[in-house]
């Protein structure tokens, strides 16, 4: 979360985002023999890293990517009544100026199936059967990553038991979640600017939003485990 101290004029966004050199990020291969010291590593000098050879069919990680963009190209009126969060649910929000600048809408799912939430089902009754499996199944799978990265961590720090961060994972009563960002294009968010229209002949103002249902969409998958 970003906090500006003083209100910044979104016309002038550009000129308050510092530049910074990039930095790859540490990327870890789970096969490899050194995974744990090179986890322990990229933690210790950047707090993040990537995974490669985790385990997770690209066809269930596709498979779930297409169903997420088929739930954000929904009317807006049916999305709306999966929202707003509390926490879990559908939401939307302005990013920025601090930062990435347009909108984004998302989706907030708890990653326990024994817990469930008025807006969590909401979600579910808007899309299909598959979403819902597809769902399930892919935090089935991270959740296994997840744990066996933990443990790699637990062993590398000398911590015994080997499960002591992981078994909050696996616990019943376990908060882990799972979020769906989307980020429209610039052309969907011009789509969805609310516009004036004068009628011709009946002197008549009529106020409505435009929504292109065939414009392309952009997602993105975060999967965070507490």
């Amino acid at each position: 979360m970003v906090v500006l101290s003083q209100h910044v004029a979104l016309d002038n966004h550009l000129s308050v985002i510092p530049t910074c050199k990039p930095v790859p990020v540490p990327v870890v291969d789970l096969t490899d023999p050194e995974a744990k010291t090179l986890i322990v590593k990229a933690c210790e000098e950047f707090g993040f890293f990537k995974v490669v050879n985790h385990g997770v069919r690209p066809d269930l990680m596709t498979r779930l990517e297409q169903e997420a963009v088929g739930f954000f190209a929904l009317p807006q009126s049916l999305k709306n009544q999966a929202g707003p969060p509390e926490p879990y649910g559908y939401g939307s929000k302005r990013i920025g100026p601090n930062g990435d600048v347009g909108w984004i809408e998302y989706i907030l799912l708890n990653a326990n199936p024994q817990l469930t939430s008025p807006k969590t089902s909401a979600i579910f009754r808007q899309t299909p059967q598959i979403f819902r499996e597809a769902v399930e199944e892919y935090m089935k799978e991270v959740k296994k990553v997840t744990c066996k990265v933990l443990e790699m961590v637990t062993e590398g720090l000398g911590i015994e038991p080997r499960d002591t961060l992981s078994k909050m994972v696996r616990d019943e009563k376990s908060d882990s979640c799972l979020r769906m960002n989307h980020y429209p294009t610039a052309e969907e968010e011009v789509e969805k600017v609310l516009f004036l229209l004068k009628l011709d002949g009946r002197g008549v103002i009529e106020i409505g939003v435009m929504v292109d249902k065939n414009s392309h969409m952009r997602y993105l998958l975060v999967s965070s485990f507490f």
